[in-house]
């Protein structure tokens, strides 16, 4: 897996994913919250699969 997700969209990620799961282990919000997996993993991995299907990328280019 080449890292297609990084700096600050990597951050945002975890944070995202972290304070959906605690609402969602809370019970603050409902069993939806746990879709915040998904982001944490992301970011923490830097890897984002609808990103590679959409060729897209936040990490830093390469010099070559």
């Amino acid at each position: 897996m080449e890292k297609n997700v990084g700096g600050i969209d990597r951050v945002l990620r975890v944070v995202i994913g972290v304070a959906l799961i605690g609402a969602a282990a809370t019970g603050e919000i409902g069993a939806w919250g746990w879709i915040g997996v998904l982001p944490l993993l992301t970011g923490l991995f830097s890897f984002c699969g609808a990103y590679k299907l959409l060729g897209l990328s936040t990490c830093p280019r390469k010099n070559a």
